[in-house]
């Protein structure tokens, strides 16, 4: 009996580590641009117009514009739609904060997601910074590569690394892609 107590514990335990889930994902991407924030905010600020800077996008839909509960529905150029909403908008403090609604795991493959973009001064011209947290295509406990954590992690950094890439071309007056 002394013996099976310990293992009953032992075996109990491991389950229950194995059983967590998913836990939640973090990226955090930021750009230097030489511009003003009103400057760069103009362009990233308005939440439809991602669009006009961000090179992923071959199409964007948008209800309710700035206002808390806006709507975009981004298309993407390699398949997938982003159903997004606007959750919080402050123009004057260059920033904003929104969430996927339904996952579409063509697009990226997450379950869900939060992301806030922010611009900031950052000596002559700005920082931006888009940060958000999400959660593996498959919240199962043994994921298929395609929808794990690292491919959660690795699409997220690619698409905000690449909007980036498109803003700062924007705004610096390159072409985007």
């Amino acid at each position: 009996m002394r013996r099976t107590v310990p293992a009953l514990l032992f075996v109990l335990a491991a389950g229950a580590a194995l059983a967590h889930g998913p836990t939640p994902q973090k990226v955090d991407q930021t750009v230097t641009i030489h511009a003003s924030p009103d400057a760069v905010w103009k362009v990233v600020g308005p939440f439809g117009g991602i669009g006009a800077w961000h090179p992923d996008v071959a199409k964007v839909e948008a209800t309710g514009g700035d206002a808390e509960g806006g709507v975009r529905k981004v298309t993407l150029k390699k398949g997938g739609t982003l159903v997004e909403g606007l959750d919080e908008w402050k123009g004057p403090e260059h920033t904003y904060s929104y969430r996927m609604s339904d996952p579409d795991l063509k697009a990226l493959p997450v379950s869900s997601y939060s992301a806030t973009l922010t611009v900031t001064p950052d000596g002559d011209g700005s920082k931006v910074e888009w940060m958000g947290r999400f959660y593996r295509g498959d919240t199962g406990n043994e994921p298929p590569e395609e929808l794990s954590d690292a491919a959660g992690r690795e699409a997220m950094n690619r698409y905000f690394a690449d909007g980036l890439k498109g803003l700062k071309a924007k705004v610096e007056g390159g072409a985007t892609q």
